[in-house]
């Protein structure tokens, strides 16, 4: 069962828990004085206008490892050297090491909850630490739906719960979680967000979709979307990331194999679906991307299945093939 934000009162009585006397050692991580010496720790900071920890949290020479907090209720005030700013439901904070913490509930609002985990990383993760720095030197990512807000909620109570058991690798299974955590705001970096495909880009696609035994020149291609070949040939680059001959016989590669896999068409008939006349240039193409020939990958989908190609990729390019199929058949 999922655990909800903790209110002031369902925090044990007191969001401050007595961690007891162990010779002047601060065991709490929620109070000044806790040394934060391992390698993970994690936990959420329930801060209520008036309470026992509201008040502005102050290292002016960082933490020794990173720290990774999201708001999840309320608002909190960070101070990022001479600028300042607000973070609210859904934001993410990530302080490097050394970096000066100052922050603490926002004025004016009546609460700020943050889940946190403080980490030492791995020599692996230094793209994933890679953050915007909008401000100075806090990187901040802004979750955009509830969904994905959710998503993170649930991935650091994960961590939390898990570091907290008592089995042999419970801080392996909590790291292993991060390293999942970190991936996921990664991906959401707006740098890294799929880019929309522009619309004539999109009908150019289709277009070749649907002719692909057709040698379509870049002129008539251009034309169909009404833009010069220049502009499409850019274009296209651009946004596709290579240039219209290799898509398209990425295309008729990605159909061949679906066709060889699915059905008992014969090599050569296969070949001249996909747009190649010459049953040996398309053995050549074929080799050289998938590193076996047609006939070689037919047999090893008998012996060993592959996964089925992504439907969705597959649509026009199977809809054609069946329509050129069900012509030979009537044929």
């Amino acid at each position: 069962m999922r655990e909800t934000i903790p209110s002031h009162s369902s925090v044990s009585g007191d969001p401050t828990p007595n961690f007891g006397d162990h010779g002047g050692k601060q065991l709490n991580p929620l109070l000044p004085g806790y040394s934060f010496n391992l390698y993970l720790v994690a936990g959420v900071t329930p801060i209520i206008e008036n309470g026992p920890l509201d008040f502005f949290i102050d290292r002016p020479n960082g933490m020794k490892g990173f720290i990774i907090n999201m708001t999840v209720k309320g608002e909190g005030k960070v101070v990022d050297g001479d600028e300042s700013f607000i973070c609210r439901t859904g934001d993410l904070l990530l302080f490097s090491p050394e970096t000066p913490h100052f922050y603490g509930r926002a004025p004016g609002s009546p609460d700020w909850y943050h889940r946190w985990v403080y980490f030492r990383p791995r020599g692996y993760w230094a793209n994933w630490l890679k953050w915007p720095h909008p401000t100075r030197r806090v990187g901040r990512l802004r979750l955009g739906s509830p969904e994905l807000i959710a998503e993170f909620d649930e991935l650091f109570l994960q961590i939390d719960r898990t570091h907290r058991g008592e089995r042999r690798t419970s801080e392996e299974l909590a790291i292993n979680l991060l390293e999942r955590l970190l991936i996921r705001a990664y991906e959401e970096r707006p740098e890294n967000l799929p880019k929309p495909i522009d619309s004539r880009v999109q009908s150019a696609c289709q277009f070749i979709a649907k002719n692909l035994a057709d040698d379509l020149g870049l002129d008539a291609i251009a034309r169909h979307v009404c833009l010069s070949p220049s502009r499409l040939a850019h274009l296209f680059r651009e946004q596709m990331g290579m240039n219209i001959v290799r898509w398209r016989e990425d295309q008729r590669v990605l159909l061949a194999k679906h066709l060889l896999q699915s059905t008992r068409t014969p090599v050569s008939r296969v070949s001249e679906i996909v747009g190649y006349e010459d049953q040996l240039y398309f053995s050549r193409v074929f080799r050289k991307r998938v590193g076996i020939s047609p006939s070689g990958y037919r047999k090893s989908c008998d012996s060993e299945p592959h996964p089925l190609v992504d439907p969705k990729l597959m649509a026009p390019l199977a809809s054609f093939a069946f329509e050129v199929l069900q012509k030979g058949s009537r044929g």
